[in-house]
Protein backbone atom coordinates (compact mmCIF):
# COMPACT_ATOMS: atom_id res chain seq x y z
CA UNK A 1 0.00 0.00 0.00
CA UNK A 2 1.50 3.29 -1.15
CA UNK A 3 1.04 5.59 1.51
CA UNK A 4 1.66 9.56 1.12
CA UNK A 5 1.16 13.13 1.91
CA UNK A 6 -1.94 13.09 0.37
CA UNK A 7 -3.23 9.94 1.23
CA UNK A 8 -2.57 11.22 4.87
CA UNK A 9 -4.26 14.60 4.30
CA UNK A 10 -7.65 13.55 3.05
CA UNK A 11 -7.78 10.22 4.56
CA UNK A 12 -7.93 7.65 1.45
CA UNK A 13 -6.28 4.62 0.66
CA UNK A 14 -4.66 5.08 -2.56
CA UNK A 15 -2.85 8.43 -3.65
CA UNK A 16 -4.91 8.85 -6.79
CA UNK A 17 -7.55 11.40 -7.16
CA UNK A 18 -10.47 11.05 -9.85
CA UNK A 19 -10.58 14.18 -12.08
CA UNK A 20 -13.84 15.87 -11.65
CA UNK A 21 -14.97 15.30 -15.50
CA UNK A 22 -17.90 17.48 -16.36
CA UNK A 23 -20.46 17.24 -18.22
CA UNK A 24 -20.16 12.81 -17.48
CA UNK A 25 -18.80 12.20 -14.25
CA UNK A 26 -21.48 12.31 -11.53
CA UNK A 27 -22.00 11.06 -8.35
CA UNK A 28 -22.27 7.50 -9.43
CA UNK A 29 -18.62 7.25 -10.28
CA UNK A 30 -16.87 9.40 -8.12
CA UNK A 31 -18.28 7.32 -5.09
CA UNK A 32 -17.00 4.45 -6.88
CA UNK A 33 -13.13 5.52 -6.87
CA UNK A 34 -14.14 6.37 -3.09
CA UNK A 35 -14.85 3.21 -2.78
CA UNK A 36 -12.59 1.35 -4.52
CA UNK A 37 -9.70 3.18 -2.40
CA UNK A 38 -9.17 7.03 -4.18
CA UNK A 39 -9.93 9.96 -3.64
CA UNK A 40 -13.68 10.89 -5.92
CA UNK A 41 -14.63 14.15 -7.13
CA UNK A 42 -17.78 15.48 -8.75
CA UNK A 43 -18.08 18.70 -11.01
CA UNK A 44 -19.96 21.52 -8.66
CA UNK A 45 -22.73 21.71 -11.84
CA UNK A 46 -22.73 25.49 -11.68
CA UNK A 47 -24.96 26.17 -9.20
CA UNK A 48 -25.86 25.90 -5.39
CA UNK A 49 -28.47 23.50 -6.23
CA UNK A 50 -26.63 20.67 -8.20
CA UNK A 51 -23.79 20.86 -5.58
CA UNK A 52 -26.21 19.65 -2.79
CA UNK A 53 -28.21 17.40 -5.72
CA UNK A 54 -24.75 15.50 -6.22
CA UNK A 55 -23.38 15.71 -2.89
CA UNK A 56 -26.75 14.19 -1.41
CA UNK A 57 -25.95 11.30 -4.10
CA UNK A 58 -22.65 10.98 -3.02
CA UNK A 59 -23.44 10.75 1.02
CA UNK A 60 -26.32 7.94 -0.33
CA UNK A 61 -23.51 5.99 -1.93
CA UNK A 62 -19.82 6.11 0.35
CA UNK A 63 -19.07 7.17 3.99
CA UNK A 64 -15.61 7.93 2.75
CA UNK A 65 -14.00 10.96 1.44
CA UNK A 66 -14.96 12.97 -1.88
CA UNK A 67 -14.34 16.21 -3.38
CA UNK A 68 -15.97 18.78 -5.35
CA UNK A 69 -14.01 21.12 -8.49
CA UNK A 70 -15.19 24.24 -8.96
CA UNK A 71 -14.46 25.76 -12.57
CA UNK A 72 -13.68 29.54 -11.62
CA UNK A 73 -15.21 31.76 -14.61
CA UNK A 74 -18.49 29.87 -13.76
CA UNK A 75 -17.99 29.91 -9.79
CA UNK A 76 -20.84 29.78 -7.41
CA UNK A 77 -20.07 31.51 -4.04
CA UNK A 78 -23.16 29.42 -2.66
CA UNK A 79 -22.50 26.29 -3.94
CA UNK A 80 -18.64 27.02 -2.42
CA UNK A 81 -20.02 27.27 1.08
CA UNK A 82 -22.63 24.27 0.31
CA UNK A 83 -19.64 21.90 -0.87
CA UNK A 84 -16.89 23.33 2.02
CA UNK A 85 -19.56 21.95 4.89
CA UNK A 86 -20.19 18.78 3.24
CA UNK A 87 -17.24 17.77 0.97
CA UNK A 88 -13.52 16.59 2.51
CA UNK A 89 -12.16 18.68 -0.69
CA UNK A 90 -12.97 21.65 -2.06
CA UNK A 91 -10.82 22.28 -5.57
CA UNK A 92 -10.59 24.93 -7.86
CA UNK A 93 -9.44 25.39 -11.18
CA UNK A 94 -8.97 27.93 -14.26
CA UNK A 95 -8.21 31.38 -12.10
CA UNK A 96 -6.10 33.12 -9.88
CA UNK A 97 -5.58 31.40 -6.76
CA UNK A 98 -8.00 33.80 -4.46
CA UNK A 99 -6.98 33.83 -0.43
CA UNK A 100 -10.66 34.61 0.34
CA UNK A 101 -11.56 31.56 -1.09
CA UNK A 102 -9.55 29.63 0.70
CA UNK A 103 -10.22 30.97 3.90
CA UNK A 104 -14.24 30.46 2.56
CA UNK A 105 -13.44 26.89 2.38
CA UNK A 106 -11.52 26.26 5.79
CA UNK A 107 -14.33 28.34 7.17
CA UNK A 108 -16.74 25.58 5.78
CA UNK A 109 -14.31 23.04 7.61
CA UNK A 110 -13.24 21.07 4.27
CA UNK A 111 -10.20 21.66 2.51
CA UNK A 112 -8.43 23.60 -0.25
CA UNK A 113 -6.89 22.59 -3.59
CA UNK A 114 -5.93 24.40 -6.87
CA UNK A 115 -5.51 22.76 -9.95
CA UNK A 116 -2.35 25.11 -11.58
CA UNK A 117 -0.11 25.49 -14.64
CA UNK A 118 3.08 26.81 -13.30
CA UNK A 119 5.47 26.68 -10.67
CA UNK A 120 4.03 30.12 -10.38
CA UNK A 121 0.42 29.45 -9.95
CA UNK A 122 1.34 26.83 -7.59
CA UNK A 123 3.36 29.32 -5.76
CA UNK A 124 0.15 31.70 -5.61
CA UNK A 125 -1.96 28.91 -4.27
CA UNK A 126 0.26 27.89 -1.49
CA UNK A 127 0.21 31.57 -0.62
CA UNK A 128 -2.89 31.37 -0.92
CA UNK A 129 -3.68 28.59 2.23
CA UNK A 130 -4.10 25.81 -0.12
CA UNK A 131 -3.94 22.68 1.61
CA UNK A 132 -2.69 20.81 -1.57
CA UNK A 133 -2.14 21.97 -5.37
CA UNK A 134 -2.35 19.82 -8.74
CA UNK A 135 0.47 20.18 -11.39
CA UNK A 136 -1.61 19.87 -14.69
CA UNK A 137 0.49 19.25 -17.67
CA UNK A 138 -0.34 19.73 -21.48
CA UNK A 139 -1.02 15.99 -21.92
CA UNK A 140 -3.88 16.20 -19.58
CA UNK A 141 -7.29 16.08 -21.31
CA UNK A 142 -9.88 18.66 -20.96
CA UNK A 143 -9.46 22.54 -20.88
CA UNK A 144 -5.35 22.92 -20.26
CA UNK A 145 -4.14 26.28 -17.99
CA UNK A 146 -0.15 25.60 -18.72
CA UNK A 147 1.91 25.18 -21.69
CA UNK A 148 4.77 22.94 -19.82
CA UNK A 149 4.74 18.99 -20.17
CA UNK A 150 3.64 17.00 -16.46
CA UNK A 151 7.29 16.05 -15.69
CA UNK A 152 8.98 19.64 -15.76
CA UNK A 153 6.10 21.03 -14.22
CA UNK A 154 5.77 19.13 -11.70
CA UNK A 155 10.00 19.54 -11.11
CA UNK A 156 9.08 22.96 -11.11
CA UNK A 157 6.18 23.00 -8.41
CA UNK A 158 7.88 20.77 -6.47
CA UNK A 159 10.59 23.13 -5.99
CA UNK A 160 8.73 25.76 -5.00
CA UNK A 161 5.94 24.38 -2.68
CA UNK A 162 5.68 22.25 0.73
CA UNK A 163 2.50 21.37 0.61
CA UNK A 164 1.15 17.91 -1.18
CA UNK A 165 1.15 17.95 -4.84
CA UNK A 166 -0.84 15.88 -7.08
CA UNK A 167 0.29 15.37 -10.80
CA UNK A 168 -2.30 15.29 -13.59
CA UNK A 169 -1.81 14.77 -17.27
CA UNK A 170 -1.26 11.95 -19.52
CA UNK A 171 -1.36 9.17 -16.59
CA UNK A 172 -3.25 6.21 -17.83
CA UNK A 173 -1.59 3.05 -16.49
CA UNK A 174 0.17 1.66 -13.57
CA UNK A 175 3.52 2.68 -15.14
CA UNK A 176 2.54 6.52 -15.71
CA UNK A 177 1.52 6.23 -11.79
CA UNK A 178 4.56 4.54 -10.40
CA UNK A 179 7.08 7.17 -12.52
CA UNK A 180 5.40 10.24 -11.26
CA UNK A 181 5.56 9.07 -7.45
CA UNK A 182 9.17 7.98 -7.87
CA UNK A 183 9.29 11.62 -9.36
CA UNK A 184 8.25 13.00 -5.76
CA UNK A 185 4.11 13.68 -6.28
CA UNK A 186 2.39 13.21 -3.96
CA UNK A 187 -0.60 11.39 -5.84
CA UNK A 188 -2.18 11.51 -9.17
CA UNK A 189 -4.69 12.37 -11.04
CA UNK A 190 -6.60 10.62 -13.32
CA UNK A 191 -9.43 11.92 -15.60
CA UNK A 192 -9.47 9.94 -19.23
CA UNK A 193 -8.99 6.43 -18.05
CA UNK A 194 -12.35 7.16 -16.04
CA UNK A 195 -14.38 8.30 -18.81
CA UNK A 196 -14.61 4.51 -20.01
CA UNK A 197 -15.96 3.22 -16.58
CA UNK A 198 -19.30 1.67 -16.19
CA UNK A 199 -20.26 4.22 -13.54
CA UNK A 200 -19.18 6.86 -16.45
CA UNK A 201 -22.22 9.19 -17.61
CA UNK A 202 -20.50 9.58 -21.33
CA UNK A 203 -22.32 8.29 -24.14
CA UNK A 204 -21.46 5.00 -25.78
CA UNK A 205 -19.71 6.45 -28.81
CA UNK A 206 -17.50 8.68 -27.16
CA UNK A 207 -16.57 5.71 -24.90
CA UNK A 208 -15.99 3.78 -28.13
CA UNK A 209 -13.79 6.91 -29.50
CA UNK A 210 -11.51 6.48 -26.69
CA UNK A 211 -10.61 2.82 -27.18
CA UNK A 212 -10.31 3.20 -30.67
CA UNK A 213 -8.19 6.11 -30.20
CA UNK A 214 -3.84 6.45 -29.51
CA UNK A 215 -1.90 9.18 -28.23
CA UNK A 216 -1.69 10.78 -31.16
CA UNK A 217 -5.28 11.27 -31.78
CA UNK A 218 -5.54 13.84 -29.36
CA UNK A 219 -4.79 17.59 -30.28
CA UNK A 220 -4.66 20.70 -27.82
CA UNK A 221 -7.55 23.39 -29.57
CA UNK A 222 -9.67 26.06 -28.88
CA UNK A 223 -12.68 24.07 -31.31
CA UNK A 224 -14.84 23.99 -28.26
CA UNK A 225 -15.09 27.25 -27.00
CA UNK A 226 -18.14 29.14 -27.95
CA UNK A 227 -19.24 28.62 -24.21
CA UNK A 228 -15.52 29.16 -22.66
CA UNK A 229 -13.74 31.43 -25.15
CA UNK A 230 -9.77 31.48 -24.73
CA UNK A 231 -9.29 28.36 -22.75
CA UNK A 232 -7.28 25.92 -24.87
CA UNK A 233 -8.50 22.72 -24.04
CA UNK A 234 -7.50 18.78 -25.57
CA UNK A 235 -10.04 16.52 -27.29
CA UNK A 236 -9.76 13.52 -29.85
CA UNK A 237 -9.21 15.11 -33.74
CA UNK A 238 -12.15 13.13 -34.80
CA UNK A 239 -14.05 15.77 -32.95
CA UNK A 240 -12.97 18.56 -34.28
CA UNK A 241 -12.81 17.53 -37.72
CA UNK A 242 -15.80 16.25 -37.43
CA UNK A 243 -17.09 19.92 -36.05
CA UNK A 244 -15.77 21.52 -38.93
CA UNK A 245 -17.49 20.16 -41.66
CA UNK A 246 -20.60 20.23 -39.21
CA UNK A 247 -22.13 23.37 -40.88
CA UNK A 248 -25.69 23.46 -38.75
CA UNK A 249 -26.08 25.57 -35.14
CA UNK A 250 -27.16 23.01 -33.69
CA UNK A 251 -25.01 19.59 -33.32
CA UNK A 252 -27.45 17.67 -30.68
CA UNK A 253 -30.60 17.32 -28.33
CA UNK A 254 -30.05 16.27 -24.75
CA UNK A 255 -32.61 14.61 -22.96
CA UNK A 256 -34.59 17.34 -22.21
CA UNK A 257 -34.85 18.43 -25.22
CA UNK A 258 -32.53 21.56 -25.01
CA UNK A 259 -29.95 22.25 -27.96
CA UNK A 260 -26.67 21.63 -27.45
CA UNK A 261 -25.14 24.42 -30.08
CA UNK A 262 -21.62 24.44 -32.41
CA UNK A 263 -19.15 24.59 -30.60
CA UNK A 264 -19.83 23.72 -27.14
CA UNK A 265 -17.44 23.04 -24.71
CA UNK A 266 -19.95 20.58 -23.04
CA UNK A 267 -18.85 16.55 -24.06
CA UNK A 268 -21.83 14.25 -24.64
CA UNK A 269 -23.51 12.65 -21.81
CA UNK A 270 -25.73 9.16 -22.69
CA UNK A 271 -28.72 11.27 -23.06
CA UNK A 272 -27.88 13.22 -25.84
CA UNK A 273 -28.44 12.46 -29.49
CA UNK A 274 -27.33 13.66 -32.61
CA UNK A 275 -23.89 14.36 -33.75
CA UNK A 276 -22.03 13.30 -30.84
CA UNK A 277 -18.91 13.01 -33.01
CA UNK A 278 -18.58 17.06 -33.26
CA UNK A 279 -18.76 17.15 -29.86
CA UNK A 280 -16.45 17.97 -27.54
CA UNK A 281 -14.59 14.95 -27.04
CA UNK A 282 -12.06 15.21 -24.23
CA UNK A 283 -9.30 12.85 -24.14
CA UNK A 284 -5.95 13.16 -22.79
CA UNK A 285 -2.52 12.05 -23.84
CA UNK A 286 -2.86 8.67 -22.07
CA UNK A 287 -6.07 7.64 -24.13
CA UNK A 288 -4.02 4.38 -25.74
CA UNK A 289 -4.59 3.06 -22.21
CA UNK A 290 -8.31 3.01 -22.30
CA UNK A 291 -8.95 -0.46 -24.07
CA UNK A 292 -12.04 -1.42 -22.65
CA UNK A 293 -15.44 -0.45 -20.57
CA UNK A 294 -14.18 -1.68 -16.78
CA UNK A 295 -16.08 -0.76 -13.48
CA UNK A 296 -14.26 2.36 -11.42
CA UNK A 297 -13.46 0.27 -9.21
CA UNK A 298 -11.61 -2.74 -11.36
CA UNK A 299 -9.37 0.61 -13.02
CA UNK A 300 -8.13 1.40 -9.72
CA UNK A 301 -7.11 -1.59 -8.62
CA UNK A 302 -5.12 -2.35 -11.97
CA UNK A 303 -3.48 1.38 -11.90
CA UNK A 304 -2.25 0.81 -8.13
CA UNK A 305 -1.49 -2.81 -8.10
CA UNK A 306 0.88 -2.18 -11.05
CA UNK A 307 2.44 0.92 -9.60
CA UNK A 308 2.70 -0.81 -6.14
CA UNK A 309 4.52 -3.72 -8.05
CA UNK A 310 6.88 -1.24 -10.20
CA UNK A 311 7.78 0.75 -7.39
CA UNK A 312 8.54 -1.87 -5.26
CA UNK A 313 10.88 -3.70 -7.58
CA UNK A 314 12.53 -0.18 -7.62
CA UNK A 315 13.07 -0.21 -3.96
CA UNK A 316 14.21 -3.73 -3.51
Amino acid sequence: MLRTRFTELVGCLHPLQLAALGGVGLAELAAAVTEAGGLGMVPSGGSRASVEQRLEALRSRTAGPYGVNFLIPFLDLDGVEVAAARARLVEFFYGDPDEALVARVHAGGALAGWQVGSAGEARAAAAAGCDLVVAQGVEAGGHVRGVLGLLPLLDQVLGVVDVPVLAAGGIGGGRAVAAILAAGADGVRVGTRFVAARESDAHPDYVAALIAAVAGDTILTEAFSRDWPDAPHRVLRSSADALEAHTDDIVAMRGNGDTVHRGSSEPPARHVTGAVAAMALYAGQSVGSVTRIQPAAEIVRELMTEAEALLARRIG
